[in-house]
């Protein structure tokens, strides 16, 4: 092979490769050794790894170990989903466009807005797009984020808002909720607030929409999906935009993406809608068919006139989320959205009978909350995970010098036990008495 490349050395061969990040020595393998050989010490390595399924997962912060049945696993799972590239010719993709036609619908309700995209990357994505498309309608740079947004989604707003010339200003958090009355009056672009926040405490609207209604700025509301089954709508409270992060509808966590980013928008704001949108229509011989109605990309469009650069969708996952949508109906996610409920308020209430616990924010929350313990939080999250446990997320970035940063945020969802919430409380006891 290195004659044929013309090379005179596997070093040369693997010279483009940084020498930093290459794997000194090699693995300690026999020379010659056959595939199943191989094999067989490749395992025993691995079985020196703790993986996802050696621990009872207590992490959110975002992403979170939802029950994924049988039926979206096997219906996602087809080669006409799997295989099927962006679906750019609606003559050959009717199924795939179908598909995201249900999948927009449903969003929508969620949402309680009239229109949904066919997906972004992930919830970070989609705010980036919320808050240009909110800034392009008002034309004013000044966006306004609360501090209870994902700090993760903070995060890639403000490096975006470096290239697109946003000034993006934190609004930030008393007692876990946002504290509008600091907002000072001036011109503003962009009112963004999360539903629940990212410490799992859930605020009113009432504060984000008067400082939008006051200045004229849309109003960007970060909406968890799961808990739309027991909230009301952020279209009924007067959200402009709502976006969110799609993972928990039926995506697996798969150590972090891909992941699906849901955006939803008034109808007069269409225009302005980033990526693709499909719309429902009939062919020449009168026949129901599905088309990509507006396209605002810079593939499909000219690119100064195109409403995102950056952005595409997420056809495999948005599928996977009608499917998820659609096998739980309205009353199963209601439903699931109670299973969430009722554990968090039962760990919660379990936990603050562990002396030195206290919450971080007193705040009503549906499936995540944020404690205070007499150790900080890695400590706790360090020596849980030798008891078997993922016990939650440090809250520490974006927070620093807060009233919540050293905070442990839990997360339960509908697969936690009784048994393994009590299992999680003794041993965080064990923990802190140690």
């Amino acid at each position: 092979m290195l004659s044929f490349l013309g090379l005179g050395s596997t070093d040369e061969l693997f010279r483009v490769v940084p020498e930093a990040i290459r794997l000194a020595g090699g693995l300690a393998l026999d020379d010659g050794i056959s595939e199943a050989d191989l094999r067989s010490r490749l395992d025993e390595l691995s079985a020196k790894n703790r993986f996802g399924a050696s621990f009872v997962c207590f992490a959110g912060g975002g992403a979170y170990d939802h029950e994924i049945p049988a039926v979206t696993r096997a219906l996602a799972g087809r080669s006409e989903f799997v295989t099927a590239y962006t679906p750019y010719q609606p003559e050959v993709a009717q199924g795939v466009l179908q598909a995201i036609f249900e999948y927009q619908t449903m969003v929508a309700r969620l949402a309680g807005l009239a229109v949904a995209n066919a997906s972004l990357y992930d919830g970070s994505a989609a705010l980036v797009e919320a808050t240009n498309l909110a800034v392009a309608t008002s034309g004013c740079e000044r966006v306004l984020c609360s501090q209870g947004v994902h700090p993760h989604w903070r995060a890639v707003l403000s490096t975006f808002a470096r290239g697109s010339g946003h000034d993006v200003e934190t609004v930030p958090l008393i007692a876990g909720k946002t504290d509008w009355s600091a907002v000072h009056d001036a011109p503003v672009g962009a009112v963004i607030v999360s539903y629940p926040n990212y410490l799992g405490a859930l605020e009113e609207l009432s504060g984000a929409k008067a400082v939008a209604s006051a200045t004229g700025a849309p109003l960007i509301v970060c909406q968890d999906p799961i808990c739309a089954g027991l909230l009301r709508t952020p279209g009924e409270l007067g959200a402009d935009v709502v976006v969110g992060e799609g993972q928990a509808l039926g995506t697996s966590l798969g150590f972090g993406g891909p992941y699906l980013g849901l955006f939803s928008c008034r109808l007069e704001l269409v225009r302005r809608l980033p990526g693709r949108l499909v719309g429902e229509t009939v062919d020449v011989d009168g026949r129901k068919a599905y088309v990509t109605t507006l396209r605002a990309r810079e593939q499909d469009i000219r690119r100064e006139k195109a409403s995102s650069n950056v952005c595409t969708n997420q056809t495999l996952m948005a599928v996977t989320t009608a499917i998820q949508l659609g096998w739980l109906g309205t009353s199963g996610l209601r439903e699931l959205a109670l299973r969430c409920f009722r554990a968090t308020r039962y760990c919660r209430e379990a936990a603050l009978r562990l002396g030195g616990v206290s919450l971080a924010t007193s705040a009503p929350a549906l499936r995540e909350f944020a404690l205070r313990t007499p150790l900080d939080a890695e400590t706790v999250i360090a020596r849980m995970a030798e008891e078997g446990y993922l016990a939650g997320v440090a809250v520490r970035d974006g927070f620093e010098k807060t009233e919540v940063e050293g905070a442990l945020l839990v997360a339960l969802t509908e697969r936690r036990t009784r048994g393994e919430i009590d299992g999680f409380v003794s041993a965080l006891g064990k923990v802190l008495g140690a």
